[in-house]
Order: C-alpha cells, then sequence, then structure tokens
C-alpha cells in the first residue's frame, strides 16, 4: 500500500505530481519535524513545512564526491528505501554551505494512499543547526504580507 505513495512522493519531488501535497496528504497528517518539539498536525501546516523543506534542502548545486573524501557532496538525493505495509524509511543526504547532511523521512499511509505521518530526522548536530536556521528564514519568507 506505500509503494504507490512513495511513488507519487518522488514524482511531487520532481515537479511532476500535478495535485501535488494536496494529492498526497491526508486532512489531518501529523508532521514530526527535528527542530520543533510539538507535532504539528493538519494539511495546512504540514504542507507550509514541507514547501519549506523542498526550499531548504535542495543541497549545494555541484553533486560530486570531494577530492580526497568519502562524504558525498551535492544536491539532495534519496540513498536507501525500506518500504513496509503502511509505512516507508527513506534515507537521504545532502549538503548545505559545505556542511554534509544526513537525514531520514519516515512515511505513514493510511488504506485510502494518503500520508498520515511525516517523520523527519537529522544528522549530524551541525546539520540540525544550520537545518534551523535555514527553515527559519525560508518560512519567514514564505509568510503572507500582512
Amino acid at each position: 500500500m506505500i509503494k504507490p505513495v512513495i511513488d507519487k512522493w518522488h514524482a511531487y519531488l520532481r515537479g511532476q505530481l500535478p495535485g501535488g501535497l494536496d494529492e498526497l496528504l491526508d486532512d489531518n497528517v501529523v508532521f514530526y519535524s527535528p527542530i520543533i518539539f510539538t507535532p504539528q498536525e493538519g494539511k495546512a501546516i504540514t504542507t507550509l513545512y514541507l514547501q519549506a523543506a523542498v526550499a531548504t534542502l535542495p543541497g549545494d548545486q555541484a553533486a560530486s564526491t570531494s577530492a580526497g573524501s568519502e562524504t558525498p557532496t551535492g544536491s539532495f538525493h534519496y540513498t536507501k528505501e525500506v518500504l513496509g505495509e503502511d509505512t516507508a524509511v527513506l534515507e537521504f543526504e545532502t549538503t548545505m554551505e559545505g556542511k554534509y547532511v544526513n537525514g531520514v523521512d519516515i512515511i505513514r499511509c493510511n488504506e485510502e494512499g494518503r500520508i498520515v505521518e511525516f517523520r523527519v530526522m537529522i544528522r549530524p548536530l551541525q546539520a540540525v543547526n544550520l537545518v534551523h536556521q535555514q527553515m527559519a528564514a525560508t518560512l519567514e519568507r514564505m509568510k503572507p504580507a500582512d
């Protein structure tokens, strides 16, 4: 049941899902951020956080491995995918401001094929701090003008 949902998630990230997040997310979805202590409940706030994450985590432009380093650098990409019945764990890597960012998206769907839980975990600590700073700035820019 999760595979078609993850296929749609990948299509969304490629800009190929006409319905966007509205098509993917359940009205009562819960978003767990690596930064914010409390779960964020509902489609509107989850959409805002996921759009900010996509804008924040594209990574540095050059996708390559640094000379003499085994640490990959470059744009956001998934490195592993583990699928269960209704849950997927997608490991990702990117670099931001030259810092390595590694994390997982844990996505759970309902029987209707909509995401009901989206949990993001990031490491190492300096990556968490950088993502926090950049997400805050991105969310501020996304606020409607008063």
